[in-house]
């Protein structure tokens, strides 16, 4: 059966590897541990390695001359060579220097300061995230090849709900250098929905508690007849069980008495030592003189943490905890017993944790490449993901339109038209952002693009039409056209790396914090625009033909002029609009004997009849300059 679930080997003809040959894969890339999985007999599992093990610890050594160490040889040497091993890269993917000030602290690599992105310094040679992610996920591609007896058709990689297009587009790039065909990106909490739903037929509204290693997501999915619909997500990208090793780590420094500054083998023993605590301490009451009510006490603060998204989620989807008819445990650090009593008493409910939180990601991923290659039995499974900041253009005067909101579902797309500012603008600059506040300066710039080769037209003639179109990764882009000259210009968003944990957290709290300060400044932006806009076309038709007015009427004008001018230094946006349509009431008369020159200009030495069609279309235009102007698109 051609793309089916399995090929159908005769006896003898095919060894079981050779049966399973162009599988496609999911691949948890972790911060910790990564996992790679495969759909067998309609059923998601995780694969091993030679030893049985499933979890490829996320980590790499380098080593000069031969080719790097990856997974749990590289894990064991990192105290012996901790500056050229890196673990926990993912905390560092898609991002830059100033993004990792705090991380920089407890880690013991050598990072390359002259850089935009994030690079470190590692046996005489730098790498970026991308380069040692992919080192991790060539490892895993290579046992799925081992198993399967052959290459793989694709697949499915997992990010954060909260990776921002930057990180997404990092972890694709990582994967192509791993020499995968990256299928899809998915969000870690649909994943391990997908899992959850296939395997327990569950329907209903579930909250995904995701507390990894390095990223905290919480995401409200609705499960209905096989459409996984994310309703709202939130989280914290720099957020997990590292940040509970650390905690942890000064809380044995202090009891052992260890000196605030460490050589960097030392640091990193520590921070094995203390993940080896914590792991005892799971099911252990005391391990080397930590109880784990003094484990709790330290890691206290970081969970209570993840509350202000799990709230916020709720809030967005429009739902309270009682409306929930699940909570999914996903991420190895819920298997902290605080972590799982916080989220019981948060919820109101004991959650599920029946499938392995360390695996349920990686079993989603497995379901979702399935059906991607057309394997299985659920061909019928949807997933709908959502953005998860909004997504817009910075026009005139600083403000922000938003082109697809927050918690839009995607793929997603949208389109909307703009407009030209000034008199013979031949161009548009163009000013992508993210975020959820209403002014330029407090969104996140994504990139910057130019449209140019518009012929000149008077301001507000030109149409700009601009599609926004995010893909089933979650990646953005971008087209501009001219619609009277077909021009064109396009770009997809890449920038250089992405939002700090920080940034997320507070752009979020800010669009709520700052709301109705933000309207009332867009709504003084407008107002300034379009008075300034008014009193340029003005100024150009006086110096032209100011003669058509009386000393008294042009007296009327220019007071009317200088009333709207002085009132553009005010932050009363009514009182500008005012004062710009007393403007326009004192300059009708004007605008009339201007019409009726250029008319009279026109029809000279003309027949009656057609003077008085050409009258008629004047007044029609007239009209419907005015409905224009009243119905004119955002100026760029």
């Amino acid at each position: 059966m051609a793309g089916g679930l399995y090929d159908i080997a005769e006896p003898g003809a095919s060894t079981v590897k050779e049966a399973c040959k162009g599988r496609a894969i999911g691949i948890d890339l972790g911060t910790t541990n990564s996992l790679v999985a495969v759909v067998r007999d309609a059923s998601p599992v995780t694969l091993a390695d030679e030893r049985g093990g499933r979890l490829l610890p996320s980590a790499v050594r380098y080593v000069a001359g031969s080719a790097p160490v990856v997974g749990g040889a590289a894990l064991a040497s990192a105290a012996q060579f901790p500056e050229d091993t890196i673990v926990s890269v993912k905390r560092f993917m898609g991002r830059g220097p100033k993004d990792v000030e705090t991380d920089r602290r407890f880690v013991p690599y050598r990072f390359v300061d002259d850089s935009p992105v994030v690079k470190f310094a590692v046996a005489g040679r730098t790498v970026t995230p991308i380069e040692v992610s992919a080192e991790i996920l060539k490892k895993l591609r290579e046992r799925a090849e081992e198993a399967l007896g052959g290459p793989l058709e694709g697949a499915v990689i997992t990010v954060p709900a909260y990776f921002d297009d930057a990180q997404r587009q990092a972890t694709k790039d990582a994967g192509r250098l791993a020499g995968l065909e990256v299928l899809r990106l998915v969000n870690e909490p649909t994943a391990a929905a997908l899992a959850y739903g296939l395997d327990k037929k569950s329907q209903g509204t579930f909250a995904v508690y995701d507390l990894g290693g390095g990223t905290f997501d919480v995401s409200i999915l609705k499960l209905t007849g096989g459409i996984f619909e994310v309703k709202a997500t939130a989280g914290d990208t720099a957020l997990g069980g590292d940040d509970f090793d650390r905690a942890l780590a000064e809380l044995l420094a202090h009891k052992r008495g260890l000196p605030v500054e460490l050589d960097p083998g030392q640091r990193r023993a520590l921070l094995d030592d203390a993940r080896a605590v914590k792991h005892r301490l799971t099911t252990e009451d005391e391990v080397d003189g930590v109880t784990r009510a003094e484990f709790e006490t330290a890691i206290a603060p970081i969970v209570q943490r993840t509350a202000q998204a799990c709230k916020r989620a709720l809030k967005d989807a429009d739902l309270k905890p009682a409306d929930l008819d699940g909570v999914i445990l996903v991420g190895g650090a819920t298997r902290v017993p605080l972590v799982r009593r916080f989220v019981a008493e948060l919820f109101g409910r004991e959650p599920l944790g029946d499938i392995d939180p360390d695996e349920v990601v990686a079993l989603g991923a497995a379901v979702q490449a399935d059906l991607l290659a057309g394997g299985g039995p659920q061909q019928d499974v949807l997933l709908l993901d959502v953005i998860p900041l909004s997504l817009g253009l910075a026009l005139m005067g600083g403000v922000v339109e938003k082109i697809i909101h927050r918690n839009s579902t995607i793929p997603a797309g949208a389109r909307q038209t703009f407009t030209t500012y000034a008199d013979g603008q031949t161009g548009f600059d163009l000013h992508v952002v993210q975020g959820e506040r209403e002014t330029e300066e407090h969104c996140r710039s994504l990139a910057r693009f130019q449209l140019k080769g518009i012929p000149p037209m008077a301001a507000g003639m030109a149409r700009l039409e601009v599609t926004f179109v995010v893909d089933a990764d979650g990646i953005l882009s971008v087209s501009a056209k001219e619609t009277t000259t077909g021009q064109e210009a396009k770009v997809q968003v890449k920038p250089s790396y992405g939002l700090s944990d920080d940034q997320i957290e507070q752009m979020l709290i800010d669009s709520y914090e700052y709301a109705e300060a933000d309207l009332k400044e867009r709504m003084l932006s407008e107002a300034r625009v379009e008075a300034k806009r008014i009193l340029a076309a003005l100024e150009g038709a006086l110096a032209v033909d100011g003669a058509l007015l009386s000393s008294d009427e042009r007296r009327a004008i220019d007071e009317a002029c200088t009333g709207l001018a002085s009132s553009l230094s005010s932050e009363d946006h009514r009182g500008i609009r005012e004062r710009t349509e007393a403007l326009d009431h004192q300059t009708k008369v004007f605008a009339e004997r201007r019409m009726n020159r250029e008319i009279g200009r026109a029809v000279a030495g003309q027949r009656l009849e057609i003077v008085e069609k050409q009258v008629e279309h004047a007044k029609g235009t007239e009209e419907h300059e005015r409905r224009a102007r009243a119905d004119r698109p955002p100026e760029v």
